[in-house]
Order: structure tokens, then sequence, then C-alpha cells
């Protein structure tokens, strides 16, 4: 039996005790799925961790009842697109000092899918190469921004 995204991200909000509206958009690689909800900043949690970690937790389940699923995008009252927006700027603001002074430049540590933006926001820029470090203690990477050689 196929999985049912929309239904599943249902029933995880209400057993946390949320009562949202969701919106479900098809993507060409995915889904996206859109909560409405009076409480968004709880459900978005700390600089996003909370929707990061729903959406994670979705997607397993999702792959547990079908390996076919689609991947399924969770976003709250546009925090997404709002954060990614941001992360767009700091990468064009850094990119812009690399390019005008030569210096590398170090973003701040970032998680997997915010890195993903910032590389291929640059992939295509003449001046600039972006390369992930770790940060010791922790699951996150900073990117750095340095000429290319």
């Amino acid at each position: 039996m196929p999985a049912q995204p929309k239904q599943m991200l249902e029933q995880l909000l209400n057993h946390m005790g949320f009562q949202a509206e969701i919106e479900e958009h098809h993507l060409e690689d995915g889904l996206f799925l859109n909560v409405k909800t009076d409480e968004s900043s709880r459900l978005i949690g700390r600089q996003g961790q909370t929707l990061s970690d729903l959406q994670y937790l979705l997607n397993r389940l999702l792959f547990q009842a079908d390996t076919s699923a689609p991947k399924v995008t969770v976003d709250v009252g546009g925090y997404r697109a709002q954060a990614r927006e941001a992360i767009l700027l700091k990468a064009r603001e850094g990119a812009e000092k690399v390019r005008k002074w030569g210096d590398i430049v170090e973003l701040e540590p970032m998680n997997a899918f915010d890195r993903r933006v910032v590389h291929n926001a640059l992939r295509d820029d003449p001046a600039v190469e972006t390369s992930s470090v770790e940060v010791e203690g922790t699951s996150m990477k900073v990117i750095l921004l340095r000429p290319k050689r």
C-alpha cells in the first residue's frame, strides 16, 4: 500500500497536540507540505530545528511504509522560503568579499540542506569555489568560500 504523506503528517501533528491545516503541492522531485497553524513558532523551533526533525521523522516513516515514497519537504508558514533567502543573501555577500578582496570567507555552521543551497547557488560562479568543513564536536559543517585557483 502506498504511503500517504499528508495523512501521516496530520497524524503526527495530532499526536503532538497541534491543530493544523496542511496544503499539499506536488514537485518534480517530491512533495511539498505546508503546515498552517496558530502555533507555528513551537513547530518551527529554534533555528528551524524542530521543523527539520519533523521532516526527517516523516520521511523515515514514509520510507519504512513504502520504499518508493517521494521525498517530502515540510514547511510551516513559509519559514523555509524566508530562511533560504537569508542564506542566499549571506552566500552572495560572502562571494562578493571573495571576489573583491581575495580573502577566504567562512559562513556560519549549517545543516546539510542549507549547505546544499549555498553550494548550488555559487557552483556557476567563475571566481568563487565552495567547500564544507566539519565543526569539531557537532554534526554541523561550515562552508568556506575562496577564490578559484
